[in-house]
């Protein structure tokens, strides 16, 4: 009778344990899938798309990459810390407004006379008072984050019009110039500069107590609680970090762009898309800094292939709108069967 027990109980284990088997085996494959993808999007566009495997093509996306990268990251953190419901929990859509405004105030102070270090410290002040409001509609007057972004990337929005009355407002100075130029191999040093940040930030979110906190507070937030942790203090954080990247992101416009220029708001899709889409070439389907650096540059890759083959920029909204789709699909449904 025992070893009947025992057989029973342990069919019911093996039967319990094979939806998390497949959602695990899932899991990996749509990982690995990912990066086919992008493999053979790069193989495609070489071979369809004039000019795309040239030198000066790769620094101009890579160059590009950067911009879109650090406000990718800033979202990143936000998602970890907010959790997958994008409704309640982590969602930053002010991001794109910010590094605008960033822009601007960076550009207007270098129009104003003063140099590069207090157009710079004016540029990352915007960027954290941007976050700090943030965190204050979500944490302190409790408004659903997405529909506090979307406000404050109105106003913000606003606020660029204004200072720069739609216009571009240019911006050239020694400083710009040298984090614009390339090294003698044609990569920009903005990729650097993306690369080094992308380093800094994965070893504060994968490697420190504050990093597993955030998770924490993601994905178990009652746990979290229970634990202790500052809730509140932890998602306040992750919004300010986050206004930091848009005004990191601001500086780095200037110099990419020459100046500060309307229509940052073009931008908010690709961003979303790159967050989002990082969490696919994570090991877990969860946000981290590491994916969002491979995903931001096959989404540059991606939009910059669609330019050169001339195809219409609301086909490339398009196609990153059902990339969205496809990533919140199925991170959502493998998720659901691996509990």
């Amino acid at each position: 009778m025992s070893a009947d027990i025992q057989f029973a109980s342990f069919s019911r284990d093996r039967g319990a344990n094979r939806p998390r088997l497949k959602g695990n085996l899932a899991t990996t494959g749509l990982r690995f899938g990912s990066l086919l993808v992008f493999a053979s999007v790069l193989v495609i566009f070489s071979l369809t798309a004039p000019y795309f495997s040239t030198i000066g093509n790769i620094g101009n996306v890579l160059g590009q990459s950067a911009i879109a990268g650090v406000l990718a990251i800033g979202l990143t953190i936000v998602l970890i810390a907010g959790g997958s419901n994008m409704v309640t929990g982590g969602i930053d859509l002010s991001l794109a407004a910010n590094m605008g405004l960033s822009a601007a105030i960076y550009a207007s102070l270098i129009q104003l006379g003063y140099g590069d270090q207090a157009a710079a410290a004016g540029a990352i002040v915007t960027g954290l008072a941007i976050g700090a409001v943030n965190a204050a509609a979500v944490v302190l007057a409790g408004i659903v984050p997405l529909l506090a972004t979307l406000a404050v990337m109105n106003v913000v929005a606003g606020l660029e019009l204004v200072l720069t009355q739609n216009t571009v407002v240019p911006a050239t100075t020694d400083f710009l110039t040298t984090i614009s130029a390339s090294d003698g191999f044609g990569v920009p040093i903005l990729a650097y500069i993306l690369i080094v940040f992308a380093a800094i930030a994965t070893a504060i979110i994968q490697y420190t107590p504050l990093g597993l906190r955030l998770y924490a507070v993601g994905e178990f937030p009652e746990a979290a609680r229970a634990a202790g942790l500052p809730l509140k203090r932890l998602v306040a954080g992750a919004f300010i970090a986050s206004g930091l990247c848009g005004g990191l992101a601001g500086i780095l416009s200037v110099s990419y762009l020459s100046g500060s220029t309307t229509g940052s708001g073009e931008m908010l899709l690709p961003v979303v898309v790159t967050a989002l889409l990082g969490s696919v070439f994570s090991r877990r389907l969860v946000p981290t800094v590491t994916g969002t650096l491979i995903s931001a540059l096959f989404v540059s890759f991606l939009i910059n292939g669609f330019q050169l083959l001339n195809l219409p920029s609301t086909l490339v909204s398009g196609v990153q709108g059902v990339l969205i789709l496809i990533v919140v699909s199925a991170t959502t449904l493998l998720r659901k069967r691996k509990i």
